[in-house]
């Protein structure tokens, strides 16, 4: 039995993605913490083995949970004006700044996000300072 991955289409920055669950996609840069939850709603095309939902112009409910992973630099780009004869030459280079995004869970349209459970944790005595304490309580 073949395993179907659920993949979708995403819009950001005015370019289209396309990612699946526990991949790492660099996007135009985001005005996101390092660490932090991303939403992206801009879904365009939504795949779950042979069910394709195709946006108008986006699929309506589905989103793309993912977490912000830190900013990146891409390559160097060389920009080199010349003009002859009037010995003109400017050199300048530019590196556009991309934020890193781990893709978590691609949600369908009515499908929800569990919050994590939270667990109280108790902190467990000593067994020492159980006896101390109850040595005390029989002396009194």
């Amino acid at each position: 039995m073949r395993r179907t991955t659920i993949y979708a289409i995403i819009e950001t920055g005015g370019k289209q993605y396309k990612v699946a669950a526990g991949q790492t996609v660099e996007v135009e840069r985001l005005p996101v913490v390092e660490g932090s939850a991303v939403e992206l709603d801009r879904v365009l095309v939504l795949a779950d083995g042979q069910d394709v939902t195709v946006g108008t112009p986006t699929v309506e409910g589905a989103r793309v949970m993912a977490t912000a992973k830190g900013e990146v630099k891409d390559e160097k780009i060389v920009v080199l004006k010349y003009k002859r004869k009037v010995h003109y030459r400017n050199k300048t280079g530019h590196r556009q700044i991309h934020t890193s995004l781990l893709i978590d869970r691609i949600l369908k349209p009515g499908e929800t996000v569990e919050a994590p459970k939270k667990t109280r944790r108790t902190r467990k005595a000593a067994p020492k300072a159980e006896a101390a304490v109850e040595e005390t309580k029989e002396e009194t």
